[in-house]
Parts: structure tokens; C-alpha cells; sequence
């Protein structure tokens, strides 16, 4: 099976250390929860994330991501 690639930015990637994480296929709540099972410390961040998915907002997260997809998982960024 393929992986979702979810890709951390700013304070999402300093909490775990990473700059990715490899997750399985499911939906969007599904691959963060999995993120924050292999790295605890995203539990803090990721409620105050955005998403893209493939490039694209995503707002919705029970939208289910397909296998070779690319999250974001992009923090709240400081300044203008």
C-alpha cells in the first residue's frame, strides 16, 4: 500500500523533530491522529493548523486522502 506523505512547516516540524511523516490512506482526522500518535508533541500544534492537501485548502476533515497524496500541516505563522 501507498503512503500519504505529510509534510510540517514552522512549529509542527520543530515539535517533531521531522520534517515529514509517512502515514497510511484514511481520511485527513485519521492520518493527524496517526501523526500524533508517532509524535506526541503535534497534540499542542496541529489543532491550530491549516491543511492543504495536494496543494488545495482543505477544510474538510473527514475528506478522504488517497494513497501518493501530500498534506501540509502549516501552523499559525507570527507577523502580517
Amino acid at each position: 500500500m501507498e503512503n500519504v506523505r505529510v509534510r510540517l512547516f514552522a512549529a509542527a516540524r520543530a515539535a517533531a523533530a521531522t520534517d515529514h511523516i509517512d502515514v497510511d490512506s484514511a481520511s485527513v482526522n485519521h492520518i493527524l491522529a496517526q501523526c500524533i500518535v508517532l509524535h506526541p508533541e503535534l497534540a499542542r500544534i496541529i489543532p491550530q493548523c491549516s491543511f492543504l492537501v495536494d496543494g488545495v485548502a482543505s477544510h474538510n476533515l473527514e475528506m478522504i486522502v488517497n494513497p501518493g497524496s501530500q498534506i501540509d500541516v502549516l501552523p499559525k505563522f507570527a507577523g502580517g
